[in-house]
């Protein structure tokens, strides 16, 4: 790996040459077929939620997307889904489990959508309800920060068995921007807030709370190792006692 700042991580993982969630789905799985809506309300575009096949396995994926121009950013909200979003990604999840599909959640977002209708709907429930059901599916999880994993919004889709991350992400509870304005009054001190955060690959592998740093893939590249990695995994995870899978996951969380 490239040795890196706390600020460079957080300036790739922002970076438009970063490769997308929706080609990240196109590259690991065949055959997808995206799904749609929450079954209440509405179909929330910054999460692409279906079925694929991932090595001829079927998988579901459920996915955080940022938009690729300034009018797509806004029909996703740059990232961050709204309370439609999760509970999609919810709905998604549950009927994994009832079929025995195993999950992959691909994770980009700066966190939830903030505004007063996302609160209005629901928004600290669907995040909730996503972390409280997570940790009890009974099929194999794993979470993949692609690029952003921010506060909430990213946890939501981040309690997998498996927890990865790109070389350049980052995970943390809030924006180097947020915490340089709450602590010391000053956005200027962006840098030293990334620094004081721990939110590289690095220093969260070293805490424990990842198991794992991924390669960092280019638009365009060739996935064939990335899906044969994550066949691998679900392979092993899969073979566990449901119980053990659960309470593994649950323990694992707990050490937090």
């Amino acid at each position: 790996m490239t040795n890196k700042t706390a600020y460079q991580r957080v300036v790739g993982a922002r970076s438009k040459d970063k490769i997308s969630t929706a080609e990240l789905i196109h590259g690991l799985t065949t055959d997808f077929f995206e799904c749609h809506g929450d079954r209440l309300e509405a179909d929330d575009h910054a999460l692409i939620g279906g079925i694929g096949l991932l090595n001829d396995q079927p998988i579901t994926v459920v996915g955080i997307q940022k938009g690729n121009d300034t009018d797509e950013n806004i029909d996703r909200h740059f990232g961050s889904p709204t309370p439609q979003g999760y509970r999609k990604a919810l709905r998604l999840m549950k009927q994994a489990e009832k079929f025995g599909r195993p999950i992959l959640a691909l994770i980009n977002t700066p966190g939830a959508w903030p505004d007063v209708d996302s609160e209005y709907h629901g928004q600290g429930s669907a995040v909730a309800q996503c972390i409280i059901q997570g940790m009890q599916l009974k099929v194999p999880y794993i979470s993949i920060i692609v690029g952003e994993g921010g506060s909430g919004g990213a946890l939501a889709l981040a309690c997998g068995d498996r927890v990865f991350m790109f070389e350049d992400s980052i995970y943390s509870i809030l924006s180097p921007e947020g915490y340089a304005s709450i602590m010391w009054k000053d956005s200027a001190k962006v840098q030293q807030a990334a620094e004081e955060l721990g939110l590289t690959p690095e220093s969260l592998l070293k805490d424990g709370i990842i198991n794992k740093i991924i390669h960092e893939y280019k638009p365009g590249e060739e996935l064939s190792n990335l899906r044969d990695f994550l066949a691998a995994e679900f392979a092993e995870l899969g073979k566990l006692p449901v119980d053990q899978l659960i309470e593994q996951r649950q323990r694992r969380f707990r050490n937090f």
